[in-house]
């Protein structure tokens, strides 16, 4: 396997949480249903959508940030074991098997404001 890209984002939490304020629907033009069901509590549940929304912004910069890919073709979920993973279909499906991808890695972060997130597309 090689790595066929690689993309990394950053959202400061507290514009990100007054993005979605403003914009009532954001959450659901980015986010799908079982993206928005996070950790209680507010301030954690936003550090939590500004990663998620970091990755997306991350996986779109791995595939090489063409014009057309939509939010809600990639998901941003967790495993039982906290793992963070990628299910992507539609037009991110189409664009990652354009380039040859076959697995991705996700990392996720969220400290001092600001959430990361970093995504390597794998073929």
């Amino acid at each position: 396997m090689s790595v066929i890209g690689v993309g990394i984002d950053v959202a400061e939490i507290e514009r990100f949480g007054a993005a979605l304020e403003r914009t009532p629907g954001l959450l659901d033009r980015v986010f799908l249903p079982s993206e928005q069901r996070l950790p209680s509590g507010e301030a954690r549940g936003i550090a939590s959508l500004a990663a998620r929304f970091a990755a997306k912004e991350a996986l779109a910069k791995a595939l090489g940030a063409p014009p057309g890919l939509l939010w809600s073709d990639a998901e941003v979920y967790v495993e039982d074991s906290g793992r963070p993973r990628l299910r992507v279909t539609g037009t991110v499906a189409a664009r990652a098997a354009e380039l040859g991808v076959t697995s991705w890695h996700i990392s996720l972060s969220h400290d001092a404001g600001v959430a990361s997130a970093v995504v390597i597309a794998e073929g």
